[in-house]
């Protein structure tokens, strides 16, 4: 029972940390800043993935709210690096 929510929470933490990342590699244009990013935001993308393979079909509000989140991080890190 506990497994899905430890999913959402492993999902929360990892979107909270990439949006820290990648609000600081926007800001400072640093390569290797904006390279940790994309892999923070990569592996909150795998967070996603595999907490949404275990939805239970309640978390659809969650699951939609994150992903909305993980685009616009996509984007904000697309149009830094352009």
């Amino acid at each position: 029972m506990s497994e899905p929510f430890n999913d959402i929470r492993q999902v929360e933490m990892a979107i909270k940390a990439a949006q820290r990342m990648v609000g600081q590699a926007t800001m400072s244009m640093d390569e290797d800043q904006l390279k940790s990013a994309t892999d923070a935001l990569s592996q909150a993308k795998k967070q996603y993935a595999d907490a949404l393979s275990h939805a239970t079909g309640v978390d659809e509000e969650f699951f939609e709210f994150s992903s909305e989140l993980i685009e616009r991080l996509d984007h904000q890190l697309t149009e830094a690096k352009e």
